[in-house]
């Protein structure tokens, strides 16, 4: 009996993992057919489709479903999903801002007002929230690519705006429209980057404690889960201390 139950257990935890890894390769597949519709099918001129990609292979992805997701882009029979942007508020005032792909705006922006609900945010009209944020060119690269110098004189040559260095690895930051030129550029001198996409980067950021800093965690990882979003930025900051107690 107590086999038993330990199986069931495993494969529990089986189904779990394989539900979460089917419901990231389904949005990546999105990303990756909706950057092929967008720009031009080729991920040698279309930054978006090749980081699409590329993230799609760190995830282990098989290469026929992205394949598959490249064709659908430029198919007649692709389902008509198109870039949509909600706003919010966390709890201590954070905001929100959730990217999202979808084929019904009404369905998602009632799926995500839920969420909000739920864990005590708030969710806001269009441009409420964008205001606290730039938008720009995100690049990203792990930290073997080099040191901390190396990387700032090849985004300088680049034509990058920013470099934020830390030890988890670098982030460069550069004009939404000179995403491209930018990462061909990078990539010349580091090497394919872990991440290349628009983003959102807070202007002004929001200090947290202990309490809110989890309740907006929880509101953003619940966000993420569904299916529709894409990723979603905030503009909180948490202090070493605040983080400690997250972890411990």
């Amino acid at each position: 009996m107590a086999g038993h139950s330990h199986f069931a257990n495993i494969q529990h935890k089986k189904g779990v993992r394989d539900a979460k890894r089917g419901k990231i390769f389904t949005k990546l597949a999105r990303e990756i057919t909706v950057a092929a519709k967008l720009g031009q099918p080729d991920p040698a001129y279309n930054a978006r489709l090749k980081a699409a990609i590329a993230a799609a292979k760190a995830e282990s992805m098989p290469r026929d479903s992205i394949e598959r997701a490249m064709k659908k882009g430029s198919g007649a029979d692709q389902e008509n999903f198109e870039e949509a942007r909600y706003e919010g508020f966390a709890p201590g005032n954070v905001g929100l801002i959730v990217e999202a792909l979808t084929n019904n705006r009404n369905r998602t922006a009632s799926e995500l007002r839920t969420v909000f609900d739920k864990h005590g945010g708030v969710f806001g009209a269009n441009n409420s929230v964008a205001f606290n944020f730039q938008r720009v060119g995100q690049i990203v690269y792990k930290s073997e690519v080099g040191g901390d110098d190396k990387v700032m004189e090849a985004a300088i040559d680049a034509g990058a705006d920013d470099v934020v260095s830390d030890c988890d690895g670098h982030t460069i930051y550069c004009a939404p429209d000179g995403l491209h030129a930018v990462a061909k550029s990078l990539e010349a001198k580091l090497g394919e980057p872990e991440s290349a996409r628009l983003d959102w980067r807070p202007a002004v950021s929001v200090d947290v404690d202990a309490d809110k800093a989890k309740r907006v965690l929880d509101l953003i990882a619940s966000l993420e889960d569904n299916d529709d979003v894409q990723r979603v930025a905030a503009n909180y900051e948490m202090s070493d201390e605040v983080m400690a107690r997250l972890s411990g």
